[in-house]
């Protein structure tokens, strides 16, 4: 699938599943109330037990019209290149590592590097990292966007970490093209989670139509 499209599509739904779990079969619950509730775009972490065989299975099971299936909490190259044989489209990363997002280059799979200063934002941008993660965004909260895109206003930016239906419009009125949801969204029973997806993709369509 052509990076592009990958990105076009995370950007245009505006909201990215971060999925944290004990075991496989709880993530793979999770990604399925999530698509369930009208979102495509899913981070499954690597912090979720045998990672790599979750995205192997959802990747089997979903095709790319119905999920856009990334890796998170990817901290390596070797990792990164683990996830895309398993099927990942994406790769989430807390910070910016340029051996693995050379990799990513080298396949042409988008990678979105963690960033909280100019100077990283730069560096992963001149690295060819089309979306920077803001992370933590619990620390600065959208004020960050604001300051990142004063001194850089062509840089894309998710944010991730902190990020809630209360706030979520705050960040997208900052400039964010994205978020990044964990617990306020992926918590709770399977009607939950599909509720609080619904709830979240309204909330980010609603405050892109009054800017």
């Amino acid at each position: 699938m052509q990076k592009e499209f990958i990105i076009q599509r995370i950007k245009e739904t505006g909201l990215v599943a971060v999925v944290r779990a004990s075991d496989p079969e709880q993530a793979i619950r999770i990604t399925e109330a999530c698509l369930e509730g009208g979102l495509i775009a899913i981070e499954l972490t690597f912090t979720v037990p045998f990672a790599h065989q979750v995205i192997e299975s959802l990747a089997r099971r979903y095709n790319p019209d119905q999920i856009a299936l990334g890796a998170g909490t990817v901290l390596d190259a070797q990792t990164a290149r683990i996830a895309i044989l398993s099927g990942a489209t994406y790769i989430v990363s807390p910070s910016f590592s340029l051996d693995t997002m050379k990799l990513c280059n080298r396949y042409r799979v988008p990678m979105m590097p963690g960033i909280v200063t100019p100077a990283q934002a730069i560096e992963a941008m001149e690295a060819g990292a089309d979306i920077l993660k803001a992370f933590p965004g619990e620390l600065f909260g959208p004020k960050l966007i604001r300051a990142l895109r004063g001194p850089i206003p062509q840089a894309q930016i998710m944010p991730t970490g902190g990020v809630d239906i209360s706030n979520v419009k705050q960040w997208i009125e900052a400039g964010a093209v994205a978020v990044g949801a964990g617990s306020a969204l992926t918590k709770g029973t399977h009607e939950q989670i599909v509720s609080a997806t619904r709830a979240f993709l309204l909330a980010i369509a609603t405050a892109r139509s009054a800017n």
